[in-house]
């Protein structure tokens, strides 16, 4: 056992805490003092006896069964009618209401104090909820009757399965993390092995890792085997001081405890909604419970110090606990600026609360700059486990808490978008989900999440992540195909980024490393954009060519149209027919202008592709596809035949185009037919066609396009390029330039 830390009486333990008791029989002794005392007169008995059952009467319930047990008889009967009736009190308020600091602190040392059975300890130590924080002093001194083993191996277990669960209220930690050796010794014990492993887990620090304790857990392994939670301490060793820890230890294998939480999960919660609202709601920053379990609190704020909490002498007194050396860190709830974090970068420990970090951008900041794995294994266990037990759709009895849930996952995806990368539990979670996942709890957050997720093997991505993601997005709405369209484009975007962030820092030494890596890389993109070509084609069919859709679909190929330049990816990837020609017959002016701009930019990447591999540059080379281009060429032909020589039904040589013979063109008995498609009769261009002709003959009621040729042409499309028509005008000026020349020399003649 530390050194001072003693065994208390339950007098010496309680005296401190009791102070509502203290002063409410000072109370009691004034008012029988006054009670019939006119006149200088004394009290008789049966005066005194009336007023103290008055008092009694109007005495708090709780307070009066706290009095009760605290001087109750040492092992009093556990049938003890009035014993009943006073943990029958205690249980429904606790359940109820929740218990207050010094209320928990006395029922705490009563069910650790061997001064009832052991059934009735079980009771009081499974109502220990409470409505706010649980100081650090309760704490101690609950672990200092384990000292003196009066409470039974079930009391202790159960014990350390309550501080597990509430370690989030612990308000203060410096002097429970003194006790780690305490802890430590636990070990040893079968029963309370698990649970030990758990609480040192929480408790571990960089200076608590000493090659003693690393050589007794190995003993440990080598006695009873890789159990898992001896092998997650030993992984938190190995990252805090991978030199003393030589063993090979498995990163693959998932971190798992016991859930310790279920006894008081559901009572914190409710207590919670029940004084603060719903969990969106604005709550106290001091006086609420930051969670309503252990690994997660839907604010996700730094643990506040008893010592800014508190300011009682004996709150500010020196602890001899407080001076084993502990001034070697900066306390995190003290960093308020960055200048302060650069100035303690090096002595800066991150809080036992591992989730508060994802709402400080400070400690953001630090998990970014430092290369500490211990921070990413904490938070990889965290996140895990909580993503893991808290599911909505994992769990039936999560569904009323599913807007903490959605909250906890927004908070993660902004910290994913602050660092620039996305958390592998987090992955894992979704690779896990997914296929259960209905497409409509928490949409928004978990098509968010999935645009972080880091690149790999496609084949690996397909059956995890695309394939659940494909069965809901032919089965679900309009919107939701949408919002699965929008999250796949910024997962495009964010692989590209990150590879062109790597490409720009990659030295001279690891460019054969990146060639490696790059083949992998172009391939597993490339098969990406072509699922979501195949998922844009069905999803026009289904939403009969929707408009509103074809925005998302164009929206993706204009970042897969500028991947060569703009991202030094060495690819090409053409849009399918399905989208192409769905777009280039659409009555949506801003789509048929969205695929000028895209064809436009295709343009610009094949040819400054094509100049590369004639120049034999080695930096951004690949091996140009001649399918690539002739698709390209294709496509080119067939939007020049459409809006501009009018003989698309001629040239269009595509296998999926719109080529028609004139047998064909017949039957559709549509009188000039050829030109249907051109910037005058096309659907999505005609409403410009007749505001310019009401600009240019305002006199004519009665449009006739067939004026519009020869010089009016040219004045036509300068009107187009005036109507904010940037992506046609790209297109035209780019590729059919020569063809615009020869007419304005045609229509000068």
């Amino acid at each position: 056992m530390k050194r001072g830390v003693t065994p208390k009486t339950p007098k010496q333990a309680l005296t401190r805490s009791c102070r509502k008791q203290t002063d409410l029989s000072a109370w009691k002794t004034s008012a029988l003092q006054t009670t019939g005392c006119k006149n200088g007169q004394k009290p008789t008995r049966d005066e005194q006896q009336t007023a103290s059952d008055d008092l009694d009467y109007r005495q708090d319930p709780l307070e009066e069964a706290l009095t009760y047990l605290k001087k109750a008889k040492d092992r009093t009967s556990p049938k003890n009618e009035v014993l009943q009736k006073h943990l029958v009190t205690v249980e429904k308020i606790a359940q109820e209401k929740g218990l207050a600091p010094e209320e928990l602190d006395i029922l705490l040392n009563i069910a650790l104090s061997g001064k009832f059975a052991e059934v009735v300890s079980t009771r009081l130590l499974k109502n220990l909820v409470p409505t706010s924080v649980i100081t650090e002093d309760s704490v101690i001194s609950a672990v200092s009757w384990l000292c003196v083993g009066k409470c039974s191996r079930t009391t202790q277990v159960l014990f350390l399965k309550w501080l597990i669960a509430m370690f989030d209220f612990i308000d203060q930690k410096e002097q429970v993390n003194a006790l780690y050796g305490f802890f430590f010794g636990f070990l040893q014990d079968e029963k309370l092995f698990p649970f030990a492993c758990h609480v040192l887990y929480l408790l571990t620090r960089k200076k608590n890792v000493k090659p003693f304790r690393v050589r007794r857990l190995l003993d440990l392994q080598a006695k009873i085997g890789a159990e898992p939670p001896l092998q997650a301490l030993l992984s938190l060793y190995k990252n805090f001081c991978p030199e003393m820890v030589s063993v090979t230890l498995p990163t693959n294998t998932k971190v798992q405890f016991k859930n310790s939480e279920n006894l008081w999960k559901m009572a914190i919660s409710n207590i919670k909604r029940r004084l603060y609202g719903a969990p969106h709601t604005s709550q106290p920053n001091v006086t609420c419970p930051q969670s309503r379990k252990r690994k997660w609190n839907t604010k996700l704020v730094l643990p506040v110090s008893s010592a800014q909490s508190s300011c009682s002498p004996e709150s500010q007194r020196t602890s001899p606990i407080d001076l084993i050396g502990h001034g070697d860190t900066f306390p995190v709830e003290q960093l308020q600026t960055f200048p302060q974090l650069l100035e303690n970068i090096h002595c800066l420990e991150l809080p036992s609360r591992i989730g508060s970090v994802l709402a400080n951008p400070l400690l953001l900041h630090y998990v970014n700059c430092v290369s500490d794995d211990s921070v990413y294994r904490r938070m990889y266990y965290w996140m895990g486990q909580t993503l893991r037990e808290e599911c909505p759709w994992h769990k039936v009895e999560n569904q009323p808490f599913e807007q903490e849930f959605k909250d906890l996952l927004r908070k993660i995806f902004e910290a994913e978008c602050f660092l620039q990368e996305g958390f592998s539990s987090c992955e894992e979670f979704l690779y896990r989900s997914l296929p259960f996942w209905d497409g409509c709890s928490c949409r928004s957050e978990v098509l968010q999440l999935v645009s972080w997720i880091p690149l790999s093997t496609f084949s690996e991505m397909k059956s995890y992540l695309f394939k659940p993601l494909a069965q809901l997005f032919f089965t679900s709405s309009l919107y939701f195909k949408c919002s699965v369209l929008e999250c796949l484009r910024e997962l495009l975007l964010n692989w590209l980024n990150w590879h062109i962030m790597h490409t720009d820092t990659t030295t001279k030494s690891a460019a054969d490393l990146l060639n490696t890596t790059l083949s992998g890389l172009v391939s597993s993109v490339a098969d990406f954009i072509h699922f979501v070509g195949w998922l844009s084609t069905v999803a026009l069919r289904l939403e009969n060519n929707s408009t509103f859709l074809m925005h998302f679909i164009l929206d993706f190929y204009e970042i897969v149209s500028d991947v060569y330049l703009l991202y030094n990816l060495p690819l090409v990837v053409m849009p399918p027919a399905g989208v192409f020609y769905t777009a280039l017959l659409s009555m949506d002016s801003v789509s048929l202008d969205h695929l000028c701009y895209i064809m436009y930019r295709y343009r610009a990447n094949l040819i400054a592709a094509k100049q590369n591999q004639q120049a034999k540059k080695m930096v951004l080379q690949f091996k140009f596809s001649s399918q690539t281009c002739q698709e390209y060429n294709q496509y080119i032909t067939a939007m020049v035949g459409c809006l501009w020589t009018s003989n698309v039904f001629q040239k269009d040589f595509h296998h999926q185009g719109i080529r028609m013979g004139p047998e064909v063109l017949e039957r559709t008995r549509v009188k000039a037919c050829r030109k249907s498609f051109n910037i005058v009769y096309h659907p999505a261009l005609t409403g410009y066609a007749m505001l310019f002709l009401q600009e240019a003959q305002p006199e004519d009621r009665t449009p006739n396009f067939q004026l519009i040729q020869g010089r009016r042409w040219e004045w036509y499309l300068e009107y187009l390029y005036t109507q904010e028509l940037q992506g046609l005008k790209l297109f035209i000026e780019s590729s059919i330039h020569r063809a615009s020349q020869s007419s304005q020399a045609q229509s000068s003649k």
